[in-house]
């Protein structure tokens, strides 16, 4: 019989993931659970991906505000640090600002605005426009941005982040000045010593601050990328991608996780027979339409993944071929013809008319982003997503 579906997505329960847990086995056996339960099959080239958080829960991979605040001191060994382009997140940046205050007697904090990098807002274009302010080259004080733009809270959190982090800040024993500017260089204004927490941009901000005479530049991927008295680590991202685990500790992004999400996909070959791919993803990668926040806080999307999902897809624009290609055919004429095109395609379609339209983007950005928006981050409970058909096409039946 003709299969009905494409791609099916399942968020898979499975226990609380604590410290020293077997991932791997209860991973395995969950996956299984909920096919025996629910009444489906795994099939070749399945995808099971893993949220990060339990990876890195599963691995004790926290560190505390002490454990950052010691590492700040040691490397930057100066009173005053510019601290530039943060996000505006009480989850993702909050306790590690308490740890950067408790490293040094005073934070110059250097807001972007009108949004932080991933799409929170503090003002809009709008308003920049009404009062004649260019982002690109004006440089706010507190009190200026203040007296032009008053006091607003965020759309969905309700949080002032400005007052916020300069609470923070102080109630760590640190003083605090805080500027808004775009430019990296306007921090040396204030300081040479600067620990820049930009995510994606992090490489250029290093570089432009170097060149204009800085004298100690990091960023937060240098700020615990070896442990601390014992504490957890991340030796490629520091502190990037971590979350608040509780009011004085952070997890951090898990590592070296290849083994599990191979060894899992070899379990569940000798399970069942069928070649699975295996990933763990954090972050998707979109962007919010209404508030305007583009969702990829983390370092990458997927920092794990067995060696099937390398690559970008390889597809034919289904709309192109019926509108224009195929255009005078109908029914079943149009249906083969359609088949018989997808089954003689190249196997590399990088620039020719009939993949425009496609997404051009990496299959563990895509999937990742399928199953963040799957999982949720709130109390689902599915921390497992099991993504089968993706791989399919028009022609699988």
């Amino acid at each position: 019989m003709e299969r009905k579906t494409g791609t099916v997505v399942r968020g898979i329960r499975c226990p609380i993931i604590k410290q020293g847990d077997d991932l791997e086995k209860i991973v395995t056996s969950s996956v299984l659970a909920a096919a025996e339960s629910e009444g489906f099959s795994l099939r070749d080239r399945d995808v099971v991906a893993i949220t990060e958080s339990i990876v890195a829960r599963a691995q004790g991979n926290y560190a505390s505000v002490n454990d950052i605040a010691e590492d700040v001191r040691n490397k930057f060994k100066a009173d005053t640090i510019g601290v530039i382009f943060p996000i505006l997140s009480r989850n993702r940046f909050a306790i590690l600002l308490r740890g950067i205050a408790k490293g040094c007697k005073k934070v110059v904090l250097m807001l972007s605005y009108p949004s932080d990098e991933v799409g929170n807002a503090l003002l809009t274009y709008d308003q920049l426009d009404e009062k004649g302010i260019d982002p690109y080259v004006d440089v706010l004080s507190l009190e200026t941005y203040r007296e032009l733009f008053g006091y607003a809270k965020h759309e969905f959190t309700g949080v002032d982040y400005i007052q916020y982090y300069q609470d923070l800040i102080e109630d760590c024993g640190a003083e605090c000045q805080i500027v808004f500017a775009n430019r990296p260089q306007a921090i040396l204004r204030y300081t040479k010593s600067v620990l820049t927490c930009d995510i994606h941009t992090r490489k250029r901000t290093k570089r432009l601050l170097t060149a204009a005479g800085a004298e100690t530049v990091l960023g937060l991927d240098d700020i615990l990328n070896s442990p601390v008295n014992g504490s957890g680590y991340n030796e490629n991202y520091g502190l990037l991608g971590s979350n608040k685990a509780t009011e004085d500790k952070v997890k951090l992004f898990p590592r070296d996780a290849q083994g599990l999400v191979e060894t899992i996909q070899d379990q569940l070959f000798e399970a069942t027979g069928k070649h699975v791919e295996v990933m763990v993803y954090g972050d998707g990668a979109f962007k919010d339409p209404q508030g305007k926040i583009w969702e990829l806080a983390d370092p990458v999307v997927s920092p794990f993944h067995t060696a099937g999902l390398v690559g970008t897809p390889n597809e034919l624009k289904l709309k192109y071929l019926a509108d224009d290609k195929f255009g005078s055919l109908t029914g079943e004429a149009l249906r083969e013809a359609i088949k018989n095109s997808i089954k003689e395609k190249d196997a590399n379609l990088k620039g020719q008319m009939s993949t425009e339209g496609t997404t051009p983007r990496q299959l563990t950005d895509l999937l990742g982003s399928l199953c963040d928006l799957t999982s949720g981050s709130g109390d689902k409970g599915t921390p497992i997503v099991l993504v089968q058909g993706y791989f399919d096409n028009y022609t699988n039946d």
